[in-house]
């Protein structure tokens, strides 16, 4: 019922986001502000990363105008509707990522990827299994045996339904023996929400992307059961799911796609930008902080990623029956 409910408000709130303001209609591509929408709350993986193109992007270029706005539903399905109606602008970036080719196929968004202009896909990054500090659950066989004996107790918070955390969610149920469709899980728009349900002891369990939650996994705040890589991860005390008994293996990542309709001038603009960043020190630095994977890729190759990953995720999401 819950998604229900999330998917309808994102409907209602399609209709009635106005554009993004900054002049639709390109000009060429990179002469005047850059915006980057970041189509979630702030507080969570592409909030962050939006703000760090931000960053890094005026290290290369302090002149340029950048500029990053939230707006958040429905797994960035209404951000994506809202880049849609922006067809040619040369000068706006849109956050997504596997997040979102999991909400369009969960919301059943009449707005698809197909809908915009694939410039870069930019890191990867795996996904971390945590419970508050003060939680009975010290390792993933404690949570496995709680969701055994009654799933619907066993709260998982995480990001937009249909989503990575999600699909993590629902296949390690399905590794452990559970019903994925049984997944008590609470679905949010921005990793600043799970967050603070974990951190007051509202939920049993959060997943999200290790750079969200690590630094409170070091505090102390939060307690790391598994990581999703193949191999533990540096600097994090967490054995992998496999080593906790799961066969399950997740990476999530993320990019920049920008309206339809660019011509080849503000295509290269953009590309040529977001190359310039990448290739910043500034980039290579925050990459390092939060424990991403660097995954660049630019023009068909991206195009050609990005395709795979839908069809892939479709079947995932038919087969977890993680939909509303």
């Amino acid at each position: 019922m819950r998604l229900r409910i999330l998917a309808a408000v994102a409907a209602l709130s399609v209709a009635a986001v106005s554009g993004c303001g900054a002049g639709s209609g390109s000009d060429g591509g990179g002469t005047g502000a850059l915006r980057i929408m970041a189509p979630a709350s702030p507080g969570g993986g592409w909030d962050q990363t939006s703000r760090t193109a931000e960053q890094a992007l005026k290290s290369v270029d302090p002149k340029r105008k950048v500029e990053v706005f939230n707006v958040p539903g429905a797994g960035g399905t209404i951000g994506l509707a809202q880049l849609a109606g922006e067809k040619g602008n040369g000068n706006l970036l849109m956050t997504m990522g596997l997040v979102m080719v999991g909400a369009i196929e969960q919301n059943k968004s009449k707005v698809t990827l197909a809908q915009t202009t694939p410039i870069a896909k930019l890191t990867e990054e795996y996904e971390i299994i945590v419970v508050p500090a003060a939680s009975p659950f010290k390792s993933v066989a404690d949570l496995v045996a709680a969701w055994k004996a009654d799933p619907k107790k066993v709260s998982i918070s995480g990001g937009s339904a249909g989503g990575t955390d999600h699909i993590a969610a629902g296949l390690m149920a399905k590794a452990a023996g559970v019903d994925p469709k049984q997944v008590n899980y609470i679905a949010h728009s921005g990793g600043g929400e799970a967050l603070n349900e974990l951190l007051g002891n509202k939920v049993s369990a959060g997943i999200s992307g290790v750079g969200e939650f690590a630094e409170h996994v070091k505090s102390g705040k939060l307690r790391a059961l598994a990581v999703t890589s193949a191999q533990r991860l540096p600097d994090l005390d967490a054995p992998t799911l496999k080593e906790a008994g799961l066969n399950v293996e997740l990476t999530n990542w993320r990019g920049f796609v920008a309206p339809a309709g660019l011509d080849e001038a503000a295509k290269k603009s953009l590309t040529d930008q977001v190359t310039k960043m990448h290739d910043s020190q500034a980039w290579k630095d925050a990459v390092a902080k939060n424990g991403w994977i660097d995954s660049f890729q630019t023009g068909q190759q991206f195009a050609d990623y990005l395709n795979a990953e839908q069809t892939k995720v479709k079947a995932i999401i038919a087969e977890l029956g993680v939909v509303s």
